[in-house]
C-alpha cells in the first residue's frame, strides 16, 4: 500500500514486485453449550445476560456493549441494529421471540433495568450495564477469569459468531440467513 501511495504521488517511479506470505489468520472456535452455560455460572452476574445475548445472537462486542433498549422491540421481538452503527455499516435485526433463551433473557435484564431506575430515579439507556447503572466499557478481565475458571481458557468472545451461525444452522435457519443475522458477510 506504501508503494502504491509512493508511485502515485510521484515519490518512485515504478513499484516492485512484493511476495505476499500467505496468511493463516482463521479463526475456528466454538463455544459448546456446556462451556457456555459454565462461562456464563463464573461471570459476575451483571455480565450474564449480556453473554446469553453474544451466545444467541453472535453479534460483534462493539454492537452488545453499545446496545441501546430504544433498538429492543418487545412487541414485535426484534432487536435492531442501525444503519451506519455495524461494522459493514449495513442495519440488520435479530427476531429474538423465536429463541425463548434470549427472550426471557432480555426480559430479565428489562426488568432488572427498571428495578434500577425506580431505585435512582432514572432509567439506564443501554440494555447492559453494571451494578452502577453505568455502561459497560471493557469486562476483559471478567471474561479471562471466567473461561479459566469454566476450564476452557483459551475461549474467546469472538467464539459466539462461530457458534451463533452454527446453532442457527442446526435449529433449521438457511446458512445464509444465519449469517445475515449474525452479520457475516462471508
Amino acid at each position: 500500500r506504501a508503494l502504491n501511495l509512493a508511485k502515485k504521488r510521484k515519490l518512485i517511479a515504478t513499484v516492485p514486485g512484493v511476495e505476499l506470505l500467505q496468511e493463516n489468520n482463521v479463526r475456528t472456535g466454538f463455544i459448546e453449550v456446556e462451556e457456555y452455560e459454565a462461562i456464563r455460572r463464573a461471570l459476575p452476574e451483571h455480565l450474564r445476560e449480556m453473554i446469553t445475548f453474544f451466545y444467541c445472537t453472535g453479534w460483534r462486542k462493539s454492537e452488545v456493549i453499545g446496545l441501546a433498549w430504544s433498538q429492543v422491540d418487545f412487541e414485535n421481538g426484534i432487536v435492531r441494529l442501525e444503519v451506519g452503527t455495524t461494522k459493514n455499516s449495513e442495519g440488520r435485526s435479530f427476531p429474538f421471540s423465536v429463541l425463548p433463551m434470549l427472550e426471557e433473557s432480555l426480559r430479565r435484564q428489562w426488568k432488572r433495568t427498571q428495578a434500577l431506575g425506580r431505585e435512582k430515579s432514572k432509567m439506564a439507556p443501554r440494555v447492559f450495564w453494571h451494578g452502577l447503572g453505568k455502561p459497560i466499557k471493557d469486562f476483559r478481565g471478567a471474561w479471562k477469569k471466567a473461561v479459566r475458571n469454566a476450564g476452557c481458557p483459551k475461549k474467546l468472545v469472538h467464539d459466539f459468531r462461530r457458534t451463533a451461525v452454527r446453532n442457527l444452522d442446526r435449529s433449521g435457519v438457511s446458512h445464509s440467513v444465519a449469517m445475515k443475522l449474525v452479520g457475516h458477510r462471508t
